[in-house]
């Protein structure tokens, strides 16, 4: 299976993937047997998001199609294809665009979110609203990890609203949802789907030091129809709020011109994320996350036979960590790893985190959730882990991510 990016090679129809740039041939992305750690903080911005609202109640069982209609009316004006122009000497005419994708409108002030991957190696940025306004953006800051991005606009049209921030923490497996973007192009696309599940993981956009990605974590997985060029667009709820940003699908499907095409497996940041870091981008065009400084083992490799070759109980849950990173907070501290981080294979003596400040941690993704929502780079925290049999509770000093 492969993980692609839905950002849209708008000059040769190319899909790019979760590469940290925009090649016109569409590498293919593994995860590794040991996923990094992808430690975000989630410290609320000095000066929150503007929020618009939008009088849509509460529904119970699937929408009708005047649902949906009015759905769309109202929260279409606010999402933008996004045209990106590289740089003038590659070998392209500097007229035409190396790619395109989705964003969406946050405030008053003009301020576009989408994902980092899609404007990374843009020189000029063009946005173009549905309302037929065409405008410049300037890039104000990115955020490699969550891959989100803010660009601000030089116009905006007579009367186009924000869309309204919801509560991640709220949305629901199974619940229906809607994507709103441009996928292969095709502006003001919306589809429909449910909420498959949460706290999903993928790679960053930010190369660990031990080599090899961050992992971004808490992901909201949908089975609404996105495609290259959607990356970057809203996914709502049936309120008109913004619950994620569309960044990816797994597929195993290509088109007959080799852009990957909608299995029904996508993956969106989810707004809460979006809540705390694009205000930070906007004030200081960066965010520090917190760093441990630990691998763990992939939560799908968790299995009877893992788990007696690492001499673990048959009924042990929670996150075990392959390597400890020289020099990191957990290195520091004195948790254990399984081995070196540069060696392969899977080895016994790493420690089993169960529980961090008392929360049970029973996978990978767990102990991602919690410091994606919970801590701060300078934040003390408690680690309890497994370690030859025994419960160890560890105290860690989160760093800022080198």
């Amino acid at each position: 299976m492969k993980f692609r990016a839905l950002m849209f090679g708008a000059a040769v129809l190319l899909a790019v993937t979760l590469a940290c740039s925009l090649p016109l041939v569409a590498p293919t992305i593994t995860r590794p047997p040991s996923a990094p750690e992808y430690p975000p903080t989630l410290t609320p911005a000095s000066a929150p998001l503007p929020q618009a609202t939008i009088t849509l109640g509460p529904y119970a069982g699937l929408p009708s199609a005047a649902d949906l209609a009015a759905l769309y009316q109202q929260t279409n004006q606010a999402v933008v294809a996004i045209l990106v122009y590289g740089d003038m000497a590659a070998p392209h005419e500097v007229d035409v665009p190396i790619g395109q994708g989705s964003g969406f409108l946050i405030d008053e002030q003009g301020h576009i979110v989408t994902n980092q991957h899609v404007v990374q190696e843009a020189r000029e940025i063009e946005v173009h609203f549905p309302s037929g306004l065409k405008t410049w953006a300037t890039l104000v800051g990115t955020d490699p990890d969550s891959d989100l991005a803010v660009l601000q606009v030089e116009q905006m049209p007579e009367g186009v609203r924000p869309l309204p921030l919801g509560d991640s923490d709220q949305v629901r497996v199974g619940e229906f949802v809607v994507a709103i973007g441009n996928p292969f192009g095709l502006t003001g696309t919306m589809t429909g789907g449910i909420v498959s599940a949460k706290g999903r993981t993928l790679a960053s956009e930010r190369v660990a030091p031990t080599g090899g990605a961050f992992t971004a974590g808490d992901l909201i997985q949908t089975d609404a129809a996105i495609n290259p060029g959607n990356s970057g667009g809203p996914l709502l709820n049936l309120q008109g709020e913004v619950i994620g940003v569309n960044r990816a699908i797994r597929t195993e499907s290509f088109t007959v011109m080799g852009d990957a095409a909608n299995s029904g497996v996508g993956f969106a940041v989810p707004v809460n994320i979006v809540r705390r870091v694009a205000p930070v981008l906007i004030e200081q065009g960066k965010y520090d996350y917190p760093y441990l400084g630990i691998s763990s083992l992939a939560d799908d490799r968790m299995n009877l036979k893992i788990l007696e070759a690492l001499e673990l109980p048959t009924d042990a849950i929670g996150a075990y960590v392959t390597c400890v990173t020289p020099g990191g907070p957990a290195a520091k501290a004195g948790v254990r790893g399984a081995g070196r981080c540069d060696e392969s294979g899977l080895k016994p003596g790493g420690d089993l985190i169960v529980a961090i400040d008392e929360k049970p941690v029973r996978t990978f993704s767990d102990l991602l959730s919690y410091l994606i929502n919970h801590t701060q780079p300078g934040q003390s925290i408690v680690l309890t882990v497994l370690r030859s049999g025994k419960e160890v509770q560890i105290p860690v000093t989160l760093e800022a991510r080198p």
